[in-house]
């Protein structure tokens, strides 16, 4: 079992490094000593920061990067969904006592 607990590196660390990475004349193990990660770690972080443009990358745990206009598409999306349900209960509320006044 390992002893280390697991370490955390938040948004800013994570991009810091990868920019010390495109300084001239720095290597990815360099930097990587330096900053007491592994380089397998930094390689990864490289490879995420340019595979989204450097913008909305590293969101947390568990939180995906999104942009304004996709969150606002989530959040209309549900309330959507919301409403859809709302209208259904309403049919199905309507047809009940439609059916008992009779």
């Amino acid at each position: 079992m390992n002893s280390n607990p697991r370490r955390k590196f938040d948004q800013e660390f994570k991009r810091n490094a990868v920019l010390l990475c495109a300084e001239p004349g720095r290597s990815v193990v360099e930097v990587a000593e330096n900053l007491g990660i592994g380089k397998d770690l930094l390689y990864r972080w490289r490879r995420e920061y340019h595979s989204a443009n450097g913008q909305y990358v590293f969101p947390g745990n568990g939180v995906e990067a999104l942009t304004p206009d996709q969150k606002q598409i989530r959040e209309l999306k549900k309330k959507l969904r919301d409403t859809e349900m709302e209208r259904d209960i309403l049919k199905k509320a309507m047809a009940i006592f439609s059916r008992t006044s009779k």
